[in-house]
């Protein structure tokens, strides 16, 4: 089955490996993301470059002489769309995302009014960094920064692409193609278009981008880290009355039981009182710039091994069942057959691993074990879409065999503190709204609790037994590796 770059456009994945390239999936994103610190703190003169360059489009936005931000220079210069085609992020099905849009440009035009004001001409820390806005800014994301970062080197990245295809690709799976947005032209202040020969599927071009650059679940510098550190932020600050400020204020509202949000909110507030302390904790970063590099190369190896190496080896055994694709299916018999096979994998094939492995890292989130089994749809002929417009909010996926039969799969880990109350109720919702009365409710367990819990909850539903409803078991701790059985 064609999954991946590799596969669809006959690379070897050693080749793709050499050059540096990530061997991207062509059916599904795949949760990794470029970070920007990743060029900033490179040894490559090239990465170096990019990073420049993007800080002299951020200063080019703040030094305009028109500081308003009417629509139509929104649109133009703050405003992007997610550079789908190099199939990076967390699209369920497919590779389109949300981008760049109103939110995004207006906390980012208030940023370069505010705290980046004094972009390139820095005191505390070593260099600009784009992300600075993250960290107080109202709904920009890990996916935001990427999206960003990716836009202002996209002209790169198709010259990246471009010299590997035209090396390795065949001629018949390349074309040249225009990119729109490609790179910025100064002297006309627009963005221009350009052509470069790509690797073509499906009318669309593809991007790949260099493994060294990505990681995975955030970037190096972010909020979530900062308030993590927050009250031993004063420490690093070399003014004593200042750092008794500092102290004196988080004292009087950094309580043990505050949530995340509310943590969020502190953080800001902090850095309107103290603008500094967004400086020292980036120059924190910067120290430690040497561990982004690996801890990112080591996600990264991470995602290669979930979502490439063990899904091929799922799907192979998936091919040699060859009565799976010779049988015919209601969409309702495909998607209980797709999720044990899922189930069997996770149970009995040591696929447990992918999600909540033994060591330090914490399991998945619902939406990685949701992407994980897309994958496991190739080679499927029923219209496998996530539903996001049908006014009651998104179901996970919903397949499709014309217009008279389809059925509803919905994923839930276990520790969702709504699980109850989606069994009860939110599938029968999802029914109705997308026109089906069949569906399959998945429940991932983590731990011991977990399956205690769900197995309560299914007792007081009356639903233990009931077909619809499958129960995974990703325990680390009560199966033996399969290849050590």
């Amino acid at each position: 089955m064609d999954l991946y770059f590799s596969d669809y456009f006959g690379v070897e994945p050693a080749v793709l490996e050499q050059y540096g390239a990530f061997d991207i999936s062509v059916v599904s994103d795949l949760p990794v993301f470029i970070d920007p610190f990743l060029l900033f703190n490179s040894e490559d003169p090239e990465y170096l470059a990019l990073h420049d360059g993007m800080l002299e489009y951020l200063v080019y936005l703040r030094d305009r002489p028109d500081k308003t931000l009417d629509e139509g220079t929104m649109r133009a210069l703050y405003c992007f769309k997610e550079v789908k085609q190099n199939w990076l992020g967390f699209t369920h099905l497919g590779n389109g995302g949300a981008g760049l849009g109103p939110a995004f440009a207006r906390a980012l035009h208030a940023a370069l009014g505010g705290i980046l004001k004094d972009f390139g001409h820095e005191t505390v820390t070593d260099g600009s960094h784009l992300e600075k806005v993250g960290l107080v800014g109202s709904g920009v994301g890990r996916d935001n920064i990427s999206d960003f970062t990716t836009n202002l080197i996209k002209g790169w990245l198709c010259e990246y692409t471009q010299t590997f295809a035209i090396k390795h690709v065949k001629p018949v799976h390349r074309q040249k193609v225009t990119v729109p947005r490609a790179v910025f032209n100064y002297a006309t202040e627009t963005w221009a278009t350009k052509r470069y020969t790509l690797p073509i599927k499906d009318g669309d071009y593809f991007l790949l981008t260099p493994e060294d650059i990505l990681t995975r679940d955030a970037t190096w510098i972010n909020q979530k880290d900062m308030i993590r550190r927050l009250s031993r932020l004063p420490d690093a600050v070399s003014d004593s009355e200042q750092r008794a400020k500092m102290d004196a204020y988080l004292a009087k509202r950094l309580t043990p039981k505050m949530s995340q949000r509310a943590k969020a909110d502190l953080v800001q507030a902090f850095a309107r009182e103290f603008p500094e302390i967004l400086d020292i904790y980036i120059k924190i970063r910067e120290d430690d710039g040497d561990r982004a590099v690996s801890v990112s190369a080591q996600k990264v190896t991470d995602t290669r091994q979930r979502y490439i190496e063990a899904i091929k080896s799922l799907l192979s055994q998936l091919d040699a069942k060859t009565e799976f694709y010779d049988t015919p299916w209601t969409t309702f018999d495909e998607c209980q057959a797709r999720v044990q096979i899922f189930k069997d994998f996770i149970e009995n094939e040591d696929g447990y691993l992918l999600f909540n492995p033994k060591g330090t890292r914490p399991p998945s989130q619902e939406k990685e074990v949701q992407l994980a089994f897309k994958l496991v749809w190739a080679g499927s002929q029923l219209d496998v879409n996530r539903e996001v417009n049908n006014g009651r909010g998104p179901v996970d996926y919903k397949a499709s065999m014309g217009a008279g039969d389809k059925s509803l799969i919905e994923f839930k880990l276990a520790s969702n503190s709504k699980l109850k109350g989606n069994l009860q109720k939110q599938v029968a919702i999802y029914e109705a709204a997308n026109k089906t009365r069949a569906s399959v409710k998945v429940v991932v367990c983590f731990t011991r609790a977990d399956e205690a819990e769900v197995l309560r909850i299914l007792r007081d539903l009356k639903l233990a037994g009931e077909k619809s409803i499958v129960v995974i078991d990703a325990r680390n701790d009560n199966k033996p590796s399969a290849s050590k059985a």
